[in-house]
């Protein structure tokens, strides 16, 4: 892998094109967006890494933890390969990650892991 890194990022992309991790991103705050990239970025020279910054959500998903002055961000992703695919982030309201949310996660997985079977 080149300059240090241990995996790549990627985004998840929809069928339709949109990136909706990036777009979330770009919608957060600027230190919030300083943040979490620094955080991703910490996961994507670190792999494998745990906690703080990375904790497994089960079933090859794992979350990057983002700890904002006043609240919590998290980005779903899972690692195929060298590849770390970014799949859903979002604002934690609660202690418990929302079902919809690992769900969207799961989905999006799905779609990656089908889009790579067929060679795309």
């Amino acid at each position: 892998m080149d300059s240090g890194k241990n995996i790549k990022v990627r985004f998840y992309r929809s069928p339709s094109g949109n990136e909706p991790v990036r777009d979330w991103l770009k919608s957060l705050l600027p230190e919030e967006k300083l943040k979490m990239g620094t955080d991703i970025k910490t996961v994507e020279f670190g792999w494998p890494i745990g906690l703080p910054v990375c904790r497994s959500l089960g079933e090859g998903l794992w979350e990057v933890r983002s700890n904002f002055q006043n609240r919590i961000g998290r980005v779903i992703f899972y690692i195929k390969d060298d590849t770390m695919w970014l799949l859903h982030g979002f604002i934690k309201k609660q202690q418990k990650t929302p079902a919809s949310d690992l769900d969207t996660a799961k989905k999006r997985k799905r779609e990656i892991q089908i889009a790579i079977w067929k060679g795309r």
